[in-house]
């Protein structure tokens, strides 16, 4: 019978060992971090700039939407860098960027920094900053829209698979990969793409001050390196790493910076919390498999 309630109550039981462990492991941590602290009366003064970053595809914008948020309501912060290398992405993500930054830059200055890549939607997502400096070798540009597909219908056909289609609406099929696109499917996707192109062209033309009449001059999915990029309007600066910070402060009007530092701790904290999820899972899978 105990052997039963044992077995019963496992789940249990590991779980609470499991937290007690670790537990332990953090405190004594804790500790540590007490007893080496310097115990200095010198009141240490906030950051009063920081940097967001955007790196890699843009396939969802949750993490950078909060971080540009964070700024935003942080009365201490008085600047921001956006600091891009990112070849873009989705469509929606991007905008969703683009409008957080419009918003910040409402409240305080922004200064976006080209430090690679900044294409496509990730040129979106920097329109609306105060100033963007570039890398003088980096990538700008690419304003434009492409959607894909692909017919696999001869494929289907030498291995012999016949898909079967229920459907309510016209278009309900279009971009298929199981056939070829009918004209009508086309043209409604070519309508797509261009209503997306032309958004895109009059937001960068606002917030550049750009012809949107002579989207050649800066569209067209061209690519800049920065020096034909500023000429091109897109950017107003080259520059590096530095000097996109020290503009940063001078717009941000603060004589002394201060830039906000990713925390050791949080760091720490985050790969204890990942390692032990990660532990958690394996210990309940073995758990399962016993």
């Amino acid at each position: 019978m105990s052997d039963f309630f044992k077995k019963l109550f496992r789940p249990v039981t590991a779980t609470l060992e499991f937290i007690q462990k670790y537990l332990k492991a953090l405190v004594f941590l804790l500790i540590l971090l007490l007893i080496f602290m310097p115990a200095g009366t010198e009141t240490v003064k906030p950051p009063n700039l920081a940097t967001v970053d955007l790196r890699g595809p843009i396939m969802n914008a949750d993490k950078t939407l909060k971080a540009l948020e964070e700024a935003e309501k942080d009365d201490d912060i008085k600047g921001v860098l956006f600091l891009v290398d990112s070849p873009g992405g989705a469509v929606a993500p991007s905008v969703e960027i683009s409008l957080a930054l419009k918003r910040l830059r409402a409240k305080k200055p922004v200064v976006a920094y080209a430090a690679g890549t900044m294409a496509s939607g990730s040129y979106y997502a920097s329109i609306w900053a105060n100033k963007i400096v570039a890398n003088p070798a980096a990538t700008i540009g690419s304003i434009g829209v492409i959607m894909e597909g692909m017919n696999i219908r001869p494929l289907m056909n030498k291995i012999g698979i016949e898909p079967q289609v229920v459907k309510a609406g016209k278009y309900k099929e279009a971009g298929t990969p199981f056939r070829k696109w009918t004209p009508y499917e086309r043209k409604e996707i070519e309508t797509h793409v261009m209503d997306i192109y032309h958004l895109f062209i009059h937001d960068v033309a606002t917030a550049r001050h750009l012809d949107p009449n002579h989207p050649e001059r800066f569209a067209d999915a061209q690519i800049f390196i920065a020096s034909k990029a500023k000429k091109a309007g897109l950017i107003d600066d080259v520059g590096d790493i530095e000097s996109a910070k020290k503009l940063t402060a001078k717009l941000a009007k603060v004589k002394e910076p201060r830039w906000r530092q990713r925390s050791k701790w949080d760091d720490f904290i985050e790969k204890l919390a990942d390692d032990s999820a990660k532990s958690f899972v394996a210990y309940l899978k073995q758990w399962v498999i016993e």
